[in-house]
């Protein structure tokens, strides 16, 4: 193996990590390299982010005093170099902490297998968007599709392998950390545009009500999104469900998304609205959705002191 250093791991450190008790002897621990970082790819569309966050710092600082302790996953591409499956964001923190290798296990996977581990193994993951979760669960599915054993066309969900009658979602569930119908759900997430889905992963919008705005077509997508940064405000469940119903009707258009939104929501204080498309003769070109408030704001008590100039006058004379 080119530019390899194979480690003598001896029958301390690593042993304990790979083995499983007297399933696994020494002599079955995998191989662990040093390989050189630069010779090491992202995975293509990888679903998870690498934040540098304190986290990311507590990391570096932890391989810094200690090392990799869990060596990193990867498989050999077909160009010599090396495809990360498990272990971006120890790649990354040996960046930063200054290495030029990584320990890691190379196996040999088809590119579908490794979709499989990739997003497995990021299962156990402290902090995951929901936007990291579609992806993944939508990449992981669609790998099944193309392994062996296609489903049978009685199969309610074709995707996958078809094993004791079992859709390709419930398999994924028996391992995944998500029921079922939560697969389901955070999938549907994929046809949110990108707008409405940095909204989920704000917290601004829930699961729920993100679902049921997944089966808008995007114009009207686009026209909640705009509805949404002049109102300051986001669809409740209840309110997400009437649009999808006015929308499967074809009856969903920028003043029935306005009604919807402007509808007195429990604990909400009263909101006065008016459309964008309205305003805009009125304000400067440019203007952001943040600065026109307070321009109308400020051209209302202009025009209030104008009134009340015109009154003191007309009671002067």
């Amino acid at each position: 193996m080119k530019n390899v250093q194979k480690i003598d791991l001896g029958l301390t450190g690593y042993d304990e990590l790979f083995a499983n008790d007297e399933e696994r002897k020494v002599n079955k621990l995998p191989h662990i390299f040093d390989i050189p970082i630069s010779e090491i790819d992202d995975f293509p569309d990888h679903p998870y982010q690498v934040r540098l966050d304190e986290d990311m710092d507590r990391l570096v600082e932890s391989i810094k005093l200690n090392g990799v302790i869990t060596p990193v996953t990867l498989r050999k591409k077909d160009d010599g170099r090396y495809e990360m499956v498990s272990g971006h964001r120890r790649k990354k923190a040996c960046e930063i902490a200054g290495l030029e290798t990584v320990k890691a296990e190379v196996k040999e996977l088809t590119k579908d297998e490794a979709i499989v581990l990739m997003v497995e193994s990021n299962y156990q993951r402290s902090e995951i968007l929901p936007s990291e979760k579609a992806k993944a669960y939508k990449m992981r599915l669609d790998a099944m599709k193309r392994m062996p054993g296609r489903p049978s066309k009685d199969n309610s969900a074709p995707v996958g392998q078809n094993y004791e009658g079992k859709t390709s979602r419930e398999i994924l569930a028996e391992s995944a950390p998500d029921s079922h119908s939560q697969i389901q759900r955070y999938i549907r997430l994929m046809n949110l545009r990108p707008g409405l889905l940095n909204l989920v992963d704000d917290g601004k919008i829930a699961l729920r009500p993100a679902v049921e705005l997944s089966y808008l077509s995007e114009k009207e997508q686009d026209a909640l999104l705009e509805t949404i940064s002049y109102e300051d405000a986001t669809p409740s469940h209840v309110q997400a469900i009437k649009m999808r119903n006015m929308s499967e009707r074809g009856q969903l258009n920028e003043d029935a998304i306005l009604n919807i939104m402007c509808e007195a929501k429990p604990n909400q204080k009263e909101k006065f609205s008016i459309r964008a498309d309205k305003l805009r003769p009125y304000l400067p070109e440019n203007i952001t959705p943040r600065q026109t408030e307070e321009y109308v704001l400020k051209a209302l008590d202009y025009y209030k002191q104008y009134r009340e100039r015109q009154r003191d006058r007309a009671d002067a004379r």
